[in-house]
């Protein structure tokens, strides 16, 4: 069967795909390529981590030609540590290691992170390399907390940067799409475990929401809304709430959900701004039942099986979709959101769910937060590539007056020209791939699209 990522839209090239176990290997598969790509949980849904590919219909076939000199790299087998540094508070980890792994480990070493994405499956490399970001007023998306990159560059050599010691050049090489080479190791800032909960609500009228946009979203920290845009409500608010310091006692040792003596109880609300508690575990998507989704109800736990809706000895979906997610600048919120609300007819056939999170504003050069908070308008689509096709770019029209930019990973529709014009810092960038790759190694269509193009 063809290579292909999570949702089966896109086929990669037939290039060879090597899973080194030595960071020597990596070196020496880069040195005898001509073209090379690294493969992560494959869960992004365009061909931003393809050598060559193009995005289209699960049951076309591409009929790319074998290229020898061409090669994909997977990580999942490298024999990297996780190491920790209590004094600089860091953990240092093989970059293709999954935030479900890697957060047990730091849990088990009483550390933890600020921030998780919905699913824990996917790649801290993937992840950080295009901005993904989890959710919360305050917290900055998953590459704000890398504070080193260890990589491979075009010639071989292994290359390490640092906050502290690379200043702007580290801010430009966090997000790079895999265009300065292969990361092998990524560090990360941590902090102490700690307790969390989580909260459902449901049918918060729409017009409440626009009024009291900032209460909504500050009310936990972290919040995820989930609209589908139809009969002017939100389905579902979920609240995930920070409640203390996680402290091991006998019955969260023995796996029990049980809070632990430190932390503040948070008493779940009857009501949330016209949404009412719900009384069961439900799904975020209708008709699907919620196993598989991390704890709700109030019921305590730790940090790393709070902050995700997926937990991690789950199946990551329940099924196969298409995505498209739309950042744009937290001063706009509220009229993109209702920009948005008013193609509800065009959503009806097509749409699974919404979920509209904020992210903090950060200083990386390509994170969709660069330089303002934001909040992030996410669509889960049915597998209706046709469909999907005609209406990204109706939602792009409508975003465009709210300085709107796309998720590096997801489908949209932009041209290169507005998503360059979307980063003040794209020039810079460019400068920074080519000073890194001047031969074009690690490019690929993606990024001959939207960063030269």
């Amino acid at each position: 069967m063809p290579l292909c990522n999570w949702s089966e839209n896109v086929q990669f090239s037939s290039a060879q795909i090597y899973a080194p176990e030595t960071i020597e290997e990596v070196q020496e598969i880069v040195r005898a390529s001509r073209k090379v790509r690294v493969l992560g949980a494959r869960h992004s849904f365009n061909d931003v981590a393809s050598i060559d590919s193009q995005v289209e219909d699960a049951t076309a076939s591409q009929g790319r030609a074998e290229n020898s000199s061409w090669a994909y790299i997977s990580l999942e087998n490298l024999n990297v540590p996780t190491e920790f540094d209590s004094g600089r508070g860091t953990v240092t980890c093989n970059a293709g290691i999954t935030y479900g792994e890697l957060c047990r480990r730091m849990h088990e070493e009483g550390a933890a992170l600020h921030n998780m994405a919905s699913l824990p499956h996917v790649t801290v490399a993937g992840a950080c390399a295009t901005g993904t970001h989890g959710s919360g007023d305050g917290n900055g998306n998953l590459a704000t907390a890398v504070v080193g990159l260890e990589l491979v560059t075009a010639d071989g050599e292994l290359r390490t940067l640092s906050l502290e010691e690379d200043g702007e050049t580290f801010e430009g090489a966090v997000v790079a799409l895999g265009g300065l080479g292969v990361v092998t190791r990524i560090t990360l800032a941590t902090e102490p475990a700690y307790t969390m909960q989580q909260y459902v609500y449901e049918d918060m009228p729409a017009a409440a929401l626009y009024e009291h946009f900032d209460d909504v979203m500050s009310s936990a920290y972290s919040v995820s809304l989930f609209p589908d845009w139809q009969d002017g409500k939100v389905n579902q608010v979920w609240l995930k709430h920070r409640t203390g310091l996680w402290e091991e006692t006998p019955a969260t040792a023995a796996g029990s959900n049980a809070s632990d003596a430190t932390a503040q109880t948070v008493p779940g609300r009857k009501e949330l701004f016209g949404a009412t508690a719900c009384r069961k575990e439900i799904n975020h998507v209708a008709n699907l039942p919620p196993d598989g989704l991390t704890p709700q109800l109030g019921v305590p736990g730790p940090w790393h099986e709070r902050l995700p809706h997926f937990r991690i000895d789950s199946a990551p979906a329940s099924v196969l979709e298409l995505e498209t997610e739309y950042f744009v600048p937290r001063a706009h919120a509220v009229p993109a959101l209702q920009a948005v609300e008013g193609l509800r007819d065009l959503f009806k056939p097509l749409l699974l769910i919404s979920e509209v999170r904020s992210v903090a504003a950060d200083r990386l050069w390509l994170s969709q937060s660069y330089g303002t908070p934001t909040i992030g308008i996410h669509f889960s689509w049915k597998m209706n590539w046709k469909g999907v096709h005609e209406v990204m770019p109706v939602v792009e029209e409508a975003l465009l007056p709210f300085e709107v930019r796309p998720h590096w990973g997801k489908l949209f529709t932009l041209a290169p020209a507005q998503v360059q014009a979307a980063y003040p810092m794209m020039d810079q960038f460019r400068s920074l791939l080519q000073s890194f790759d001047p031969e074009g190694k690690f490019r690929n269509g993606y990024l001959d699209r939207y960063i030269f193009g």
